[in-house]
């Protein structure tokens, strides 16, 4: 028994094959994968929304939007800022707690307190009562406008990082010496290119 296969390969045929093996073989980019190939701060700049992302990540935890933008070196200054204000809030509380004991006691009749020999009139005690609890407060009201500086100034930075800034448009100022008068000039050059 004897088997014969005819393969008769036409020019037709080949270029067929090849265009569908290089058809197949192409990658197909879809949005996912061109989002990978721009850099974060390009994907930054691109969203409409990181303004409102960095603000809302800010409002969660303090410092949490300057990392998002890629800002990471404002963090100790935010947490410096508020923690400041918080030690001096707590400080600031402990001693009102100090004086007010110290002056409730006095006037209870007890001559025992920790002040006695340094503050020996009941209504000093009441002043510094007054000065550690106006200071309380102010800590207080800055931990807030701190808190509310962090978030501001996320949603500020993400605005600035989409702000179109190119080659386009050059402001440079510019001194001379005129060589004959002995006079400098100062100005400012413009430089608009469309």
């Amino acid at each position: 028994m004897q088997l014969e296969i005819n393969s008769t390969v036409s020019l037709k045929n080949i270029f067929w094959s090849f265009g569908l093996g290089l058809l197949l073989s192409t990658p197909v980019w879809s949005q996912t994968q061109l989002d990978s190939l721009m850099t974060r701060k390009q994907r930054l700049i691109a969203d409409p929304l990181t303004p409102a992302k960095a603000a809302f990540y800010s409002a969660i935890m303090p410092g949490l939007g300057q990392v998002y933008l890629g800002k990471a070196w404002k963090l100790p200054f935010v947490y410096g800022a508020i923690g400041a204000s918080v030690y001096y809030y707590v400080f600031n509380g402990d001693e009102l707690q100090r004086y007010r004991t110290a002056y409730k006691r006095r006037i209870a009749g007890y001559t025992d307190d920790e002040f006695i020999e340094l503050i020996p009139e009941n209504e000093k005690l009441l002043e510094g009562m007054r000065f550690h609890q106006r200071y309380r407060d102010i800590s207080f009201i800055f931990i807030v406008g701190t808190y509310m500086l962090n978030i501001i100034e996320a949603n500020v930075s993400a605005h600035l990082l989409q702000f179109n800034v190119n080659d386009q448009l050059s402001i440079k100022p510019q001194y001379k010496l005129d060589q004959f008068t002995q006079q400098n000039t100062l100005g400012l050059t413009i430089n608009l290119k469309f």
